[in-house]
């Protein structure tokens, strides 16, 4: 098999696009022709271009309009697909790609479509090149992918072959059964996108919302299994039309395309016990069982306020790195470390991004395994120097340059509080009631949202939820949760094309995405909120028209939304799952803790979510953050 990728699925020149497919280990590039059109050069010097790099251009698209015209239109269309031949040949690519036509001068009829079909692939052929047919899910006559078999079948010419693109079959519903019955070497180029469910015209949501496989919600596992029952072992290629994708990196998504590749073809295998030839074996997604700590990056001049805001929400130090300027500080199963050592790569964060969350650190079945996965996906590791006798904990590098550690017992990693920190005499600790992390909420630039998206869902086994559009007073943010069937790891990605929300505000202070809140549970939130007031904790004012709200259109007593309004906790029902939050002031930074309470809820309080926005927004207008 040959994987490849479109040139139209990345930002930037040709010469940015090609050099970003080579970085991303990609040997096959197909040539969108306006791609071609605006490269300053000759069709051979952009060969010459593309063959440096180690690569090949596999398809020259897209070729529109060609069927079924009516003269003079038809030998207008012949003419111009020996235009088309004469690029390609300068080209060095022999597959032509050619879409159904959606011209209204197009005349309709399988027999007259095959028919221009044969006598295109005899020109071709006599060129040493090839034609593959694609049927658009929004063609004036072939829209269906079993119309353009059947137009390829009759045509009856060695060059003359089918594409199968997953969006144009799926996005129509398209029953997948028919895909099993065409002979594997008629099927000349499969095209893989997914996408997620929309409600809009099939032009529309494919130019605009394409993604990569894993990132969106069509059914990319039942199109891979009827093609794989063909024996298909051709030209896979990705072909992406998404505005996210066009804003951003040319490297990074090109990245993200070769990951999304990997992990379908893993998946098929698992799935199916059979691999495609040439596909990768994978070690397993890691199965993960919590949040083993987190790490906040200090100086000297924000560590004392960090250290306040950490006492008083209950944590007490636990231990003191037995090398490095780092204390662990610990409640319930939480760990908070927080490192102002001045050399390392904790120190770098800080000089970049201030006091934030530079690090997480996961529980795993196996770290070393997880990294091993994370090469193969092309995610970046991380080492730096440890002291003598100190653990080396495995880690990749994470959202906006922080570091994702991967704990586990198998290798003992477990191991590494006794280890690198020695203990301090918390004997008379009793905490504020928090038990552990519930969720961790990171905001992002709006184009990384479907990296991120893929990177998680790649390397770990969780699920993801739909997205919720949240309203900000500054705008509206994306919100999406992906999360263990358990509940034992729950991350939120958030972003806004807005540069007004709290989100989009939260990424300029911190020069660049990260952490913005971190939820911590609790099993009594009303006990929880009474020790943080007593311990002097600014919580995040609630407005009074929210109590009196909730009061009609919830049958909670008024003895309980008093109760609520006293503590400014928020509250959500679902069915009889019931959800209690709180939260600090923002902090310098734009960071801020969650208080959250489950009594069997599955869900994040999204209806809350803008009272929470709004009440922040309201306190940030009045005067500069407090805090660490």
């Amino acid at each position: 098999m040959r994987k490849a990728i479109a040139t139209v699925c990345l930002s930037g020149t040709l010469t940015e696009k090609v050099e970003a497919i080579a970085a991303a280990q990609f040997k096959g590039v197909e040539i969108f022709e306006n791609d071609l059109l605006s490269f300053n050069g000759a069709p051979a010097e952009a060969r010459r271009m593309i063959e440096g790099l180690g690569l090949e251009t596999v398809t020259f698209q897209p070729f529109r309009d060609f069927e079924g015209m009516p003269e003079p239109q038809r030998s207008k269309v012949f003419a111009r697909a020996e235009r088309k031949f004469d690029v390609m040949e300068e080209l060095g690519c022999d597959l032509l790609m050619v879409c159904s036509n959606v011209s209204p001068d197009s005349l309709g009829g399988i027999e007259r479509a095959a028919a221009d079909f044969h006598e295109l692939g005899e020109r071709a052929a006599k060129r040493g090149i090839s034609v593959a047919f694609e049927a658009l899910s929004w063609g004036r006559h072939i829209h269906d992918y079993r119309d353009s078999w059947e137009v390829v079948r009759r045509a009856n010419h060695p060059a003359v072959g089918l594409v199968l693109d997953s969006f144009h079959v799926l996005a129509r519903g398209t029953d997948l059964s028919a895909i099993r019955a065409i002979p594997p070497d008629k099927i000349f180029l499969v095209q893989m996108a997914d996408a997620p469910r929309l409600d809009m015209d099939y032009l529309s949501w494919s130019r605009h919302y394409r993604c990569f496989p894993g990132q969106g919600d069509l059914a990319i596992d039942d199109f891979m299994d009827a093609l794989q029952a063909t024996g298909f072992d051709g030209l896979l290629s990705l072909e992406i039309f998404n505005d996210r994708f066009r804003a951003g990196s040319a490297r990074s998504v090109a990245i993200d395309g070769q990951r999304s590749l990997i992990v379908m073809l893993d998946e098929l295998y698992t799935r199916t016990g059979v691999a495609f030839p040439g596909s990768q074996a994978l070690p397993p997604k890691a199965m993960c069982s919590g949040v083993d700590f987190v790490e906040f990056a200090a100086d000297e001049r924000s560590i004392d306020g960090l250290e306040r805001t950490l006492s008083g929400l209950g944590f007490r130090r636990a231990g003191l790195h037995r090398s490095k300027a780092v204390t662990r500080w610990r409640q319930g199963d939480i760990n908070i470390v927080v490192n102002a050592d001045k050399e390392g790569f904790a120190h770098s964060f800080n000089i970049t991004h201030g006091t934030a969350v530079c690090a997480l650190a996961l529980r795993v079945d196996d770290a070393l395994g997880t990294v091993d996965r994370a090469v193969t996906l092309l995610d970046q590791p991380f080492q730096q120097p440890v002291g003598p006798g100190e653990m080396n904990i495995p880690a990749v590098r994470g959202l906006g340059g922080s570091l994702l550690y991967f704990v586990d017992e198998k290798a003992g990693l477990h191991r590494h509080w006794d280890i690198d920190f020695e203990p301090v005499d918390t004997d008379d600790f009793t905490g504020s009631g928090l038990n552990f992390v519930d969720h961790i909420s990171q905001s992002m630039h709006y184009e990384e949202m479907l990296t991120w998206l893929l990177f998680y869902t790649s390397l770990l086994d969780v699920r993801k939820t739909p997205v919720q559009a949240v309203i900000d007073p500054g705008g509206v943010v994306q919100s999406q949760a992906i999360e263990t069937r358990d509940g034992s790891l729950r991350l939120i990605l958030n972003a806004s094309q807005s540069q007004r929300t709290l989100s989009s505000r939260f990424l300029n202070e911190l020069f660049g995405s990260g952490v913005q809140h971190i939820a911590l549970s609790t099993s009594n939130i009303f006990a929880t909120v009474e020790h943080l007031k007593a311990n002097g904790v600014d919580l995040l004012p609630i407005p009074e028209n929210y109590y009196d709200d909730l009061e009609v259109r919830t049958d909670l007593s008024a003895d309980d939304v008093g109760r609520l309004r006293e503590a400014n906790i928020l509250y959500d029902r679902e069915g009889q799952d019931e959800y209690f939050q709180a939260y600090t002031k923002t902090l310098a930074g734009g960071f801020f803790f969650e208080i959250v309470e489950r009594r069997n809820y599955r869900g994040y309080g999204a209806v809350n979510a803008p009272i929470r926005l709004a009440s922040q927004t309201h306190l940030a207008s009045e005067a500069a953050p407090s805090g660490l």
